[in-house]
Protein backbone atom coordinates (compact mmCIF):
# COMPACT_ATOMS: atom_id res chain seq x y z
CA UNK A 1 0.00 0.00 0.00
CA UNK A 2 1.34 3.17 -0.51
CA UNK A 3 2.34 5.88 2.10
CA UNK A 4 1.17 9.71 2.22
CA UNK A 5 3.92 12.16 4.10
CA UNK A 6 2.12 14.44 5.84
CA UNK A 7 3.59 17.81 5.39
CA UNK A 8 2.84 19.31 8.54
CA UNK A 9 5.29 17.97 11.23
CA UNK A 10 3.04 18.84 13.51
CA UNK A 11 1.04 16.06 12.65
CA UNK A 12 4.20 13.68 12.93
CA UNK A 13 6.20 13.68 9.65
CA UNK A 14 7.03 10.09 8.61
CA UNK A 15 10.64 10.92 6.68
CA UNK A 16 10.40 9.46 2.91
CA UNK A 17 12.99 6.40 2.65
CA UNK A 18 16.62 7.81 2.20
CA UNK A 19 17.46 6.02 -0.91
CA UNK A 20 14.18 6.10 -2.46
CA UNK A 21 12.26 6.35 -4.42
CA UNK A 22 9.46 8.48 -3.47
CA UNK A 23 7.04 10.82 -5.19
CA UNK A 24 6.57 14.34 -4.34
CA UNK A 25 3.24 15.83 -5.32
CA UNK A 26 3.16 19.71 -5.34
CA UNK A 27 -0.06 21.94 -5.71
CA UNK A 28 2.58 23.67 -8.46
CA UNK A 29 5.63 23.07 -9.68
CA UNK A 30 8.76 25.83 -11.12
CA UNK A 31 10.74 23.85 -12.91
CA UNK A 32 13.60 26.71 -13.48
CA UNK A 33 11.35 27.86 -16.43
CA UNK A 34 8.36 28.02 -16.07
CA UNK A 35 4.96 27.37 -13.37
CA UNK A 36 3.43 23.90 -14.22
CA UNK A 37 -0.15 22.29 -12.64
CA UNK A 38 -0.44 18.94 -12.09
CA UNK A 39 3.51 17.65 -12.02
CA UNK A 40 5.02 14.74 -9.93
CA UNK A 41 8.82 14.29 -9.31
CA UNK A 42 9.93 11.06 -8.78
CA UNK A 43 13.35 11.26 -6.32
CA UNK A 44 15.51 8.50 -5.95
CA UNK A 45 19.45 7.87 -4.25
CA UNK A 46 19.29 11.98 -3.85
CA UNK A 47 18.23 12.50 -7.46
CA UNK A 48 15.44 13.52 -9.43
CA UNK A 49 15.05 10.33 -11.77
CA UNK A 50 11.95 11.69 -13.60
CA UNK A 51 9.33 14.58 -13.54
CA UNK A 52 6.05 13.52 -14.76
CA UNK A 53 1.91 14.05 -14.98
CA UNK A 54 1.02 13.54 -11.59
CA UNK A 55 -1.43 10.56 -12.61
CA UNK A 56 1.60 8.67 -14.14
CA UNK A 57 3.03 8.53 -10.63
CA UNK A 58 0.28 6.30 -9.57
CA UNK A 59 1.85 3.56 -11.18
CA UNK A 60 4.75 2.42 -10.06
CA UNK A 61 3.44 2.63 -5.92
CA UNK A 62 6.49 4.08 -4.56
CA UNK A 63 5.26 6.51 -1.51
CA UNK A 64 4.42 9.61 -2.34
CA UNK A 65 4.39 13.49 -0.29
CA UNK A 66 1.72 15.62 -1.01
CA UNK A 67 2.24 19.10 -0.38
CA UNK A 68 -0.36 22.36 -1.03
CA UNK A 69 2.92 24.58 -1.82
CA UNK A 70 5.13 25.16 -4.86
CA UNK A 71 7.83 22.94 -5.26
CA UNK A 72 11.03 25.23 -7.40
CA UNK A 73 14.60 24.17 -7.32
CA UNK A 74 16.48 25.14 -4.24
CA UNK A 75 17.76 28.84 -4.80
CA UNK A 76 21.14 29.67 -6.05
CA UNK A 77 23.74 31.97 -4.96
CA UNK A 78 26.69 32.84 -6.52
CA UNK A 79 28.02 35.32 -3.82
CA UNK A 80 27.99 34.62 0.04
CA UNK A 81 30.43 36.35 2.16
CA UNK A 82 29.18 34.67 5.33
CA UNK A 83 26.06 33.91 7.77
CA UNK A 84 25.31 32.74 10.89
CA UNK A 85 27.81 35.00 12.47
CA UNK A 86 30.84 33.78 10.43
CA UNK A 87 32.67 35.69 7.65
CA UNK A 88 34.61 33.39 5.12
CA UNK A 89 37.36 35.99 5.04
CA UNK A 90 37.65 36.38 8.98
CA UNK A 91 37.67 32.33 9.17
CA UNK A 92 38.61 30.63 5.84
CA UNK A 93 37.76 27.30 7.00
CA UNK A 94 35.38 24.30 6.36
CA UNK A 95 33.89 24.41 9.62
CA UNK A 96 32.91 28.36 8.60
CA UNK A 97 31.36 26.85 5.90
CA UNK A 98 29.29 24.57 7.34
CA UNK A 99 28.02 27.15 9.62
CA UNK A 100 27.43 29.38 7.00
CA UNK A 101 25.57 26.98 4.59
CA UNK A 102 23.34 26.20 7.48
CA UNK A 103 22.35 29.55 7.98
CA UNK A 104 21.15 30.30 4.11
CA UNK A 105 19.52 27.15 4.35
CA UNK A 106 17.16 28.52 6.61
CA UNK A 107 16.37 31.33 3.66
CA UNK A 108 16.22 28.24 0.88
CA UNK A 109 19.64 28.32 -0.49
CA UNK A 110 20.37 24.81 -1.77
CA UNK A 111 24.02 25.81 -3.70
CA UNK A 112 26.10 28.63 -2.91
CA UNK A 113 29.65 29.81 -4.06
CA UNK A 114 31.30 30.64 -0.62
CA UNK A 115 32.73 34.58 -1.36
CA UNK A 116 36.41 35.36 -0.30
CA UNK A 117 36.91 39.58 -0.32
CA UNK A 118 40.17 40.93 -0.96
CA UNK A 119 42.70 39.08 1.31
CA UNK A 120 46.04 38.32 1.48
CA UNK A 121 47.71 35.04 -0.10
CA UNK A 122 48.07 33.35 2.58
CA UNK A 123 44.27 33.83 3.28
CA UNK A 124 43.26 33.28 -0.05
CA UNK A 125 45.09 29.58 0.26
CA UNK A 126 43.34 28.65 3.22
CA UNK A 127 39.74 29.69 1.97
CA UNK A 128 41.05 26.99 -1.17
CA UNK A 129 41.90 24.74 1.32
CA UNK A 130 38.90 24.99 2.90
CA UNK A 131 36.46 24.74 -0.47
CA UNK A 132 38.32 21.58 -1.29
CA UNK A 133 37.42 20.00 1.98
CA UNK A 134 33.84 21.05 2.12
CA UNK A 135 33.16 21.10 -1.89
CA UNK A 136 29.74 19.27 -3.31
CA UNK A 137 28.64 19.07 0.64
CA UNK A 138 26.57 21.64 2.36
CA UNK A 139 25.91 23.09 -0.88
CA UNK A 140 29.59 24.31 -1.39
CA UNK A 141 29.54 24.35 -5.35
CA UNK A 142 32.81 26.05 -5.84
CA UNK A 143 34.19 29.27 -5.06
CA UNK A 144 33.74 32.92 -5.95
CA UNK A 145 37.09 35.04 -5.26
CA UNK A 146 36.17 38.88 -5.25
CA UNK A 147 39.54 40.66 -5.82
CA UNK A 148 42.45 41.29 -4.94
CA UNK A 149 43.00 42.02 -8.72
CA UNK A 150 40.22 45.28 -8.25
CA UNK A 151 40.05 49.20 -8.84
CA UNK A 152 41.63 51.18 -5.69
CA UNK A 153 38.98 53.29 -6.81
CA UNK A 154 35.98 51.29 -7.32
CA UNK A 155 36.83 49.15 -3.99
CA UNK A 156 33.86 49.33 -1.89
CA UNK A 157 34.49 47.70 1.47
CA UNK A 158 37.73 46.11 0.09
CA UNK A 159 40.61 47.06 1.83
CA UNK A 160 42.83 49.26 -0.21
CA UNK A 161 46.27 48.06 1.25
CA UNK A 162 45.47 44.04 0.29
CA UNK A 163 44.68 44.92 -3.22
CA UNK A 164 47.71 44.31 -5.79
CA UNK A 165 48.16 43.23 -9.24
CA UNK A 166 47.14 40.00 -10.83
CA UNK A 167 50.26 37.71 -10.25
CA UNK A 168 51.81 34.07 -10.29
CA UNK A 169 50.54 33.10 -7.14
CA UNK A 170 46.62 33.80 -8.12
CA UNK A 171 47.33 31.69 -10.94
CA UNK A 172 48.53 28.94 -9.51
CA UNK A 173 45.40 29.05 -6.46
CA UNK A 174 43.03 29.15 -9.68
CA UNK A 175 45.05 26.23 -11.12
CA UNK A 176 44.93 24.03 -8.31
CA UNK A 177 40.87 24.63 -8.09
CA UNK A 178 40.59 23.71 -11.94
CA UNK A 179 42.37 20.93 -11.55
CA UNK A 180 40.10 19.56 -9.51
CA UNK A 181 37.03 20.54 -11.61
CA UNK A 182 36.36 23.39 -9.06
CA UNK A 183 33.88 25.69 -10.53
CA UNK A 184 35.60 29.44 -9.78
CA UNK A 185 34.21 33.10 -10.78
CA UNK A 186 37.18 35.71 -10.34
CA UNK A 187 36.16 39.30 -10.21
CA UNK A 188 38.59 41.81 -10.95
CA UNK A 189 39.09 44.98 -12.92
CA UNK A 190 40.08 43.54 -16.60
CA UNK A 191 41.95 47.33 -17.45
CA UNK A 192 44.48 46.38 -14.76
CA UNK A 193 45.30 42.83 -16.33
CA UNK A 194 48.48 42.44 -17.97
CA UNK A 195 48.09 41.50 -21.54
CA UNK A 196 46.61 37.60 -22.61
CA UNK A 197 46.06 37.58 -18.86
CA UNK A 198 41.66 36.99 -19.07
CA UNK A 199 42.10 34.93 -22.45
CA UNK A 200 44.54 32.48 -20.00
CA UNK A 201 42.10 32.25 -17.33
CA UNK A 202 39.03 31.75 -19.77
CA UNK A 203 40.96 29.11 -20.81
CA UNK A 204 41.95 27.81 -17.81
CA UNK A 205 37.74 27.50 -16.85
CA UNK A 206 37.82 30.34 -14.85
CA UNK A 207 34.44 32.33 -15.04
CA UNK A 208 36.07 36.12 -15.05
CA UNK A 209 33.69 38.54 -14.08
CA UNK A 210 34.02 42.59 -14.44
CA UNK A 211 34.00 44.27 -11.19
CA UNK A 212 35.21 47.01 -8.79
CA UNK A 213 36.65 48.60 -12.07
CA UNK A 214 36.47 51.63 -13.53
CA UNK A 215 36.91 50.04 -16.84
CA UNK A 216 35.78 52.02 -20.42
CA UNK A 217 33.32 51.33 -22.56
CA UNK A 218 35.83 50.62 -24.81
CA UNK A 219 37.93 47.92 -22.19
CA UNK A 220 34.89 46.34 -21.27
CA UNK A 221 33.99 45.68 -24.71
CA UNK A 222 37.24 44.09 -25.15
CA UNK A 223 37.36 42.31 -21.69
CA UNK A 224 33.75 40.37 -22.84
CA UNK A 225 35.62 39.97 -26.70
CA UNK A 226 38.36 38.10 -24.61
CA UNK A 227 35.80 35.54 -22.87
CA UNK A 228 35.05 37.63 -19.20
CA UNK A 229 31.07 36.34 -18.89
CA UNK A 230 29.39 38.02 -16.30
CA UNK A 231 29.17 41.17 -14.02
CA UNK A 232 29.56 41.58 -9.97
CA UNK A 233 26.92 43.21 -8.62
CA UNK A 234 25.27 45.73 -11.21
CA UNK A 235 25.26 49.85 -10.56
CA UNK A 236 27.84 49.13 -7.64
CA UNK A 237 31.73 48.81 -7.53
CA UNK A 238 31.54 50.50 -10.63
CA UNK A 239 30.77 54.31 -12.55
CA UNK A 240 27.15 55.02 -12.68
CA UNK A 241 25.53 55.49 -15.73
CA UNK A 242 25.85 58.59 -17.70
CA UNK A 243 23.45 59.21 -20.62
CA UNK A 244 26.17 60.37 -22.76
CA UNK A 245 29.11 57.35 -22.49
CA UNK A 246 27.37 53.89 -22.19
CA UNK A 247 30.12 52.58 -19.69
CA UNK A 248 30.60 49.83 -18.15
CA UNK A 249 27.15 49.53 -16.65
CA UNK A 250 25.38 50.62 -20.22
CA UNK A 251 27.63 47.68 -22.10
CA UNK A 252 26.64 45.04 -19.40
CA UNK A 253 23.01 45.93 -20.10
CA UNK A 254 23.60 46.06 -24.06
CA UNK A 255 25.15 42.77 -23.81
CA UNK A 256 24.73 39.37 -23.65
CA UNK A 257 26.70 39.11 -20.75
CA UNK A 258 24.96 37.42 -17.18
CA UNK A 259 24.62 40.12 -14.84
CA UNK A 260 24.57 39.92 -11.02
CA UNK A 261 22.38 42.61 -8.82
CA UNK A 262 21.47 42.87 -5.41
CA UNK A 263 18.08 43.55 -4.60
CA UNK A 264 17.68 44.37 -1.08
CA UNK A 265 16.76 48.34 -1.40
CA UNK A 266 19.75 49.99 -0.68
CA UNK A 267 22.40 49.04 -3.19
CA UNK A 268 20.10 49.23 -6.19
CA UNK A 269 17.56 51.83 -6.36
CA UNK A 270 13.86 49.78 -7.41
CA UNK A 271 12.94 51.70 -10.38
CA UNK A 272 16.74 50.91 -11.57
CA UNK A 273 16.27 47.36 -11.15
CA UNK A 274 13.58 46.76 -12.54
CA UNK A 275 14.98 49.07 -16.02
CA UNK A 276 17.49 46.36 -15.83
CA UNK A 277 15.26 43.51 -16.37
CA UNK A 278 13.69 44.68 -18.71
CA UNK A 279 16.82 45.20 -20.37
CA UNK A 280 17.70 42.05 -19.93
CA UNK A 281 15.04 40.11 -19.94
CA UNK A 282 15.40 38.77 -23.87
CA UNK A 283 18.10 36.81 -23.38
CA UNK A 284 17.13 35.72 -19.33
CA UNK A 285 20.61 37.36 -17.93
CA UNK A 286 20.07 38.91 -14.77
CA UNK A 287 19.99 37.06 -11.43
CA UNK A 288 20.19 38.05 -7.99
CA UNK A 289 23.06 37.73 -4.74
CA UNK A 290 22.53 38.14 -1.63
CA UNK A 291 26.36 39.15 -1.61
CA UNK A 292 25.65 38.66 2.21
CA UNK A 293 27.42 39.36 5.28
CA UNK A 294 27.51 37.44 9.08
CA UNK A 295 24.03 39.17 10.02
CA UNK A 296 22.06 37.00 7.65
CA UNK A 297 20.94 34.69 10.85
CA UNK A 298 23.50 35.48 13.25
CA UNK A 299 23.90 38.51 15.43
CA UNK A 300 23.71 42.38 14.20
CA UNK A 301 27.54 42.92 13.88
CA UNK A 302 30.78 41.66 13.20
CA UNK A 303 34.23 42.99 11.95
CA UNK A 304 35.86 43.42 8.67
CA UNK A 305 39.25 44.38 7.87
CA UNK A 306 39.32 45.04 11.83
CA UNK A 307 36.70 47.32 11.25
CA UNK A 308 32.82 46.82 13.18
CA UNK A 309 30.07 46.84 10.86
CA UNK A 310 26.27 46.93 12.88
CA UNK A 311 23.05 46.18 11.53
CA UNK A 312 21.04 49.47 11.69
CA UNK A 313 17.39 49.56 10.33
CA UNK A 314 17.82 46.98 7.86
CA UNK A 315 21.10 47.91 6.48
CA UNK A 316 24.81 47.22 7.31
CA UNK A 317 26.94 50.37 8.15
CA UNK A 318 30.19 51.39 9.13
CA UNK A 319 31.25 53.46 11.75
CA UNK A 320 30.91 56.61 9.32
CA UNK A 321 27.23 55.69 8.85
CA UNK A 322 28.13 54.40 5.51
CA UNK A 323 26.63 51.54 3.51
CA UNK A 324 28.92 48.41 4.36
CA UNK A 325 27.51 45.09 3.24
CA UNK A 326 24.16 43.12 2.61
CA UNK A 327 21.85 41.80 5.48
CA UNK A 328 19.70 39.67 2.89
CA UNK A 329 18.82 36.05 1.94
CA UNK A 330 17.54 34.34 -0.93
CA UNK A 331 13.84 34.07 0.27
CA UNK A 332 13.70 37.81 1.50
CA UNK A 333 15.33 38.45 -2.05
CA UNK A 334 12.58 36.98 -3.71
CA UNK A 335 9.82 38.51 -1.43
CA UNK A 336 11.65 41.71 -2.31
CA UNK A 337 11.51 41.27 -5.97
CA UNK A 338 7.80 40.38 -5.96
CA UNK A 339 6.39 42.73 -3.66
CA UNK A 340 8.94 45.80 -4.25
CA UNK A 341 9.71 45.35 -7.76
CA UNK A 342 6.95 43.85 -8.76
CA UNK A 343 7.76 41.36 -11.10
CA UNK A 344 6.29 38.07 -12.02
CA UNK A 345 6.67 35.01 -10.06
CA UNK A 346 8.44 32.88 -12.84
CA UNK A 347 10.38 35.65 -13.53
CA UNK A 348 11.81 36.29 -9.82
CA UNK A 349 12.60 32.81 -9.14
CA UNK A 350 14.01 32.17 -12.24
CA UNK A 351 16.28 35.05 -11.28
CA UNK A 352 17.06 32.95 -7.79
CA UNK A 353 17.51 29.62 -9.37
CA UNK A 354 18.17 28.71 -12.85
CA UNK A 355 19.74 31.93 -13.81
CA UNK A 356 22.37 32.27 -11.38
CA UNK A 357 23.23 28.36 -12.08
CA UNK A 358 23.62 29.02 -15.46
CA UNK A 359 25.71 31.77 -15.02
CA UNK A 360 27.96 30.08 -12.98
CA UNK A 361 27.98 26.67 -15.15
CA UNK A 362 26.01 25.00 -12.47
CA UNK A 363 23.11 24.06 -14.27
CA UNK A 364 23.62 20.19 -14.81
CA UNK A 365 23.48 19.83 -11.08
CA UNK A 366 21.24 22.62 -9.76
CA UNK A 367 18.63 25.32 -10.33
CA UNK A 368 16.32 23.48 -12.32
CA UNK A 369 13.72 20.61 -11.46
CA UNK A 370 14.38 17.66 -14.31
CA UNK A 371 15.69 14.29 -14.48
CA UNK A 372 19.13 13.42 -13.63
CA UNK A 373 19.81 16.61 -11.53
CA UNK A 374 20.04 17.03 -7.95
CA UNK A 375 16.99 16.32 -5.83
CA UNK A 376 17.46 20.03 -4.13
CA UNK A 377 13.87 21.34 -3.84
CA UNK A 378 12.22 23.96 -2.20
CA UNK A 379 8.45 24.23 -1.01
CA UNK A 380 7.54 27.82 -1.44
CA UNK A 381 4.32 28.92 0.11
CA UNK A 382 2.85 31.42 -3.06
CA UNK A 383 0.50 33.91 -0.67
CA UNK A 384 3.29 34.33 1.84
CA UNK A 385 6.11 33.67 0.03
CA UNK A 386 7.71 32.03 2.81
CA UNK A 387 9.88 28.56 2.52
CA UNK A 388 8.36 26.15 4.23
CA UNK A 389 10.07 23.16 3.40
CA UNK A 390 13.64 22.10 2.14
CA UNK A 391 15.02 18.99 0.03
CA UNK A 392 18.74 18.79 0.13
CA UNK A 393 19.84 15.46 -2.24
CA UNK A 394 16.75 13.64 -1.39
CA UNK A 395 16.53 14.39 2.28
CA UNK A 396 13.80 16.11 3.80
CA UNK A 397 16.01 19.04 5.29
CA UNK A 398 15.90 18.65 9.84
CA UNK A 399 13.12 21.31 9.79
CA UNK A 400 10.50 23.03 8.07
CA UNK A 401 11.08 26.54 7.56
CA UNK A 402 9.64 29.32 8.77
Amino acid sequence: MRTLFPLDPAAGRTEPPAAGPWWLRPALLFDGEQIRSGMALRIESGRITAVVNATESLADGAPYWQSDYIACPAFVDLQVNGGGGRLFNNEPTSGALMAIAAAHRRGGTGAWLPTLLTSTPAVMEQAVEAVLEVYGHHGVAGIHIEGPHISPEFRGAHALELIRPYDGHTRAVLRRLRDRNIPVILTLAPELLPPGALRELVAMGVRVSIGHSGASERETRAALADGASLFTHLFNGMPPLNTKKAGMAGVALDSAACCGVIADGWHVDDTMLRLAVRAKRPSRALFAVTDAMPTVHGPPEFELYGAKIRLCEGKLIDARGSLAGVHIDMIGTLRRLVRDVDLPLETALAMVTSIPARAAGLDAEYGRLAANVRANVLLLDPGQLQARGLIVDGLVADRVLM
